[in-house]
Formats: structure tokens, sequence, C-alpha cells
């Protein structure tokens, strides 16, 4: 997805926040290193022992609210299938294209 972020970050009058949930975060940071970028937010949703019923609530949760915050005019999902389908949801029940 980091190709695309920049892609889209090089589009004159294009406003784009990238958000985090944190999983995977010996990963996450290594990737945005290679990439150059840092994302714009970090949700920080990852805590130790949770089960798979967190993990969901949490970052629907989480999304639902930035989302109604931030009021973007399209989201883009990129994550494991819990992640991305929480965040998927969050978008989709609004109907945020």
């Amino acid at each position: 997805m980091l190709p695309v972020v920049k892609a889209l970050r090089a589009q004159a009058g294009l406003e784009m926040v990238v958000a985090v949930t944190g999983q995977h975060r010996e990963m996450l940071d290594q990737v945005f290193t290679a990439f150059g970028e840092q994302p714009d937010l970090d949700l920080e949703l990852m805590s130790p022992g949770q089960t798979l019923t967190d993990i969901t609530t949490r970052v629907l949760t989480r999304t639902q609210a930035l989302i109604d915050d931030l009021r973007p005019a399209m989201v883009l999902v990129h994550g494991d299938t819990t992640t991305a389908m929480a965040a998927a949801l969050a978008a989709f029940t609004p109907r945020f294209p």
C-alpha cells in the first residue's frame, strides 16, 4: 500500500491521512522506514493477550470515530483479515467509498 500512498501524496490538492493500528509493529516500522514514510496517526490498538473479539471491537470503534471526525472522501484499507474487515466495515456503514 505504501507505493499507493506515495503516489497519492504526490497529487496536488489531495490531502491524505495514513493511520495504522500498530499491529505487527516491528514489520510495520521496517516497511515505513524502507519507503521513507511515517504514518500520520498511530491508533495503538494492540495489546498483549487480546482476543479476536477485542481486536475487532477496538479497530471498529476507533476507526469509526476517526472516519466520523475526518469525514474523508474515500477510505483505503490494507491489513490482515481482521483489521481490514473491521476498518472496511467502519467506512461502509456510514457509506464512505
